[in-house]
């Protein structure tokens, strides 16, 4: 039995179309239109405002779909002294990279509301406000499953065949695997994986995650700001062993929550990101990580869609995933656990 918008429901929607139409300096949100520039940064903002993560990262707008990258940072040393009497000085190039340039790819958002979920929130006076936040959220999200889980940008993408958008966009990780093998560790003693535990690869998660900084460019280590993302298998394994061992007094058992879990691992910072592989870890700094996005590209339409019962948001724009320096990224993934033998 088809659902329709109630009366209720179908008023606020309308208000919902006038205040986009308002927002945008648009005439209908019904038909598709381009958003301006500056209302676009505004818009991205109000997406990234949605993460945590992408607040930590570079979310940035660009000119051109092709380009050269917008954060290049200082890649070694740029001190020392010249004898100026027989030497002229030179300055150094510390930001020279093989790989220096970005590329965007069309990039579809596009959201269905359900009739019931608009009925439900027509009651609320920040109708408006629910609506976008929902959209944004979503966005927000499928950002960062393409950064750590794309690998190709298909002309044509298939979500059931990827339900992890692995075809819409090569993200960081991808990324990572073509341009800088060398620093993408896959696999130990056993091809395929990296065992983590006794008798493995790695004795621990710590060594595991000090092991993976060391492919970082050593005169990028020791800048203080490195971090290392973790997954949550890999968090969890290693939190279960120290309950095991200090779990049983109450007072250890917060301080391995507050402390030795989530603080360091291998003398870094470590975090939980959401969609990142569970079985990986990634060390670089936060704004080594960017989304580039062209920003006049962006184009918008709001539209009501009674053969699905529901209400649709689309959004689209040029989009792209870029590792800033190359040299300070380093990835271990395909972590697996040794499994811990029983005692009788």
């Amino acid at each position: 039995m088809a659902y329709s918008l109630s009366a209720y429901g179908a008023k606020m929607f309308a208000q919902l179309l006038l205040d986009i139409a308002e927002n945008y300096g648009v005439e209908l949100a019904s038909k598709q239109f381009s958003v301006d520039p500056t209302i676009a940064q505004e818009l991205n903002e109000a997406i990234t405002a949605k993460s945590d993560f992408l607040q930590r990262i570079n979310v940035i707008p660009v000119t051109e779909i092709k380009g050269q990258k917008v954060f290049i940072g200082v890649s070694g040393p740029v001190t020392g002294r010249t004898n100026t009497n027989t030497t002229d000085r030179i300055a150094k190039d510390a930001s020279a990279l093989d790989q220096s340039t970005y590329e965007l790819h069309s990039t579809e958002s596009d959201v269905g509301m359900p009739y019931a979920k608009i009925d439900a929130w027509a009651k609320f006076p920040d109708f408006h406000q629910r609506y976008s936040a929902a959209v944004q959220k979503q966005i927000a999200l499928d950002r960062i499953i393409i950064g750590f889980h794309g690998t190709s940008a298909a002309a044509q993408t298939n979500i059931t065949d990827n339900p992890m958008l692995q075809d819409v966009n090569k993200g960081w990780l991808q990324q990572a695997r073509e341009q800088i093998p060398a620093q993408v560790l896959k696999e130990g003693k056993v091809a395929g994986k990296v065992l983590l535990g006794v008798g493995g690869d790695y004795a621990n998660l710590d060594a595991l995650v000090h092991d993976t900084k060391q492919m970082v460019d050593e005169r990028l280590r020791d800048g203080g700001d490195l971090v290392a993302i973790i997954g949550t298998d890999l968090l969890a394994a290693d939190k279960a062993k120290l309950y095991a061992k200090q779990g049983d007094v109450p007072t250890e058992k917060e301080r391995i929550e507050e402390a030795q879990v989530i603080a360091t691992y291998g003398g870094m910072p470590a975090f939980s990101v959401p969609y990142f592989p569970v079985n990986a870890v990634l060390v670089t700094s936060f704004d080594n990580l960017s989304i580039y996005f062209q920003d006049s590209s962006w184009r918008k339409q709001t539209v009501d869609n009674p053969k699905r019962s529901r209400v649709e948001d689309y959004n689209s724009r040029n989009e792209g995933y870029v590792i800033e320096q190359l040299e300070k990224f380093a990835l271990t993934e395909n972590v697996e656990l040794v499994p811990v033998e029983e005692t009788p």
